[in-house]
């Protein structure tokens, strides 16, 4: 004789099929909110698993396309745009993009119309490429992104780039300059919270009439930083990199998520002890933030 499941039994099956779902996004959200720590911010990869996603030539609107990096838990995470330098391609700064994405943000790394694009057209192409993500990438991306906070960063003349966005579009969250280059050397009118990292041995963009012109320009009203790396080039940005991705991470989850957590990194002891001369040849900043 057959028996049917009590209503009970049914209930229980239906609440265990619910609670594993639940116990995964739950699992999720520790995973983004664990406390940094030196260790956490110096791996190569934070805690999160990462997909991406190819945007081709044809499908970007105003960029010259790129590759989305974000994490494969389901979440709601702050969106990064990257500009590569003059005459590179998003390759030169992957990495990066990889490592901000596994920290819980949902970044793209661009390749611009021409390589040979400058600082101005990389702003705008930035520009475009947020607005790619957040308005016209795939269900799975644009599930993961809140449109409210929205960064960007940049190499070379893509860190021109960077500061001229950031100028332009006040209601950007953070940015992040590496070995900026650009004509224009003002930039008072940013209100964007600020963090250049220029480099000791740069030939290309020297630091005396690049990077720190660049911060100098910064009002005191905005929260900013400058680190030059000791022993570094003008393409250091251009592979893993310690304090860049450990800083970037830091930047990003302080000003894009708001997380207070990670100040003690930029203006605490744990920021102290690690930006030693050995890492930063001179290091700027207007703390508290």
């Amino acid at each position: 004789m057959t028996t049917q499941p009590s209503f009970r039994r049914i209930a229980t099956t239906s609440k265990m099929a619910l609670a594993l779902p639940l116990a995964a996004m739950a699992l999720a959200a520790q995973a983004q909110t664990n406390p940094p720590t030196s260790a956490s911010l110096n791996a190569t990869a934070g805690p999160l698993s990462v997909s991406t996603s190819s945007v081709s030539s044809f499908a970007a609107r105003g960029f010259g396309g790129g590759t989305i990096y974000y994490p494969t838990a389901t979440g709601s995470y702050g969106v990064v745009a990257i500009s590569p330098g003059y005459t590179a391609r998003q390759s030169s700064i992957a990495w990066l993009g990889r490592r901000l994405a596994t920290h819980g943000f949902v970044v793209i790394t661009i390749d611009t119309n021409s390589t040979l694009d400058q600082p101005p057209s990389r702003a705008t192409q930035l520009m475009a490429a947020l607005n790619y993500v957040v308005n016209s990438s795939s269900t799975t991306v644009r599930s993961r992104v809140d449109a409210s906070k929205q960064a960007v960063a940049g190499h070379s003349m893509g860190g021109g780039g960077s500061l001229i966005a950031a100028q332009n579009n006040p209601t950007l969250k953070a940015v992040y300059p590496l070995t900026p280059w650009s004509v224009s050397k003002n930039y008072s009118a940013v209100r964007v919270p600020t963090m250049i990292i220029g480099a000791d041995g740069d030939s290309v963009a020297s630091v005396s009439t690049h990077a720190r012109p660049f911060y100098s320009s910064l009002s005191s009203n905005v929260s900013k930083a400058y680190g030059e790396l000791n022993n570094a080039s003008h393409f250091t940005p251009n592979s893993t990199n310690t304090p860049i991705g450990r800083y970037a991470v830091t930047w990003m989850k302080r000003f894009v998520d708001s997380d207070t957590r990670y100040s003690p990194f930029l203006c605490g002891a744990p920021h102290d002890s690690y930006a030693t001369r050995t890492v930063f040849d001179r290091y700027e900043q207007n703390c508290p933030y």
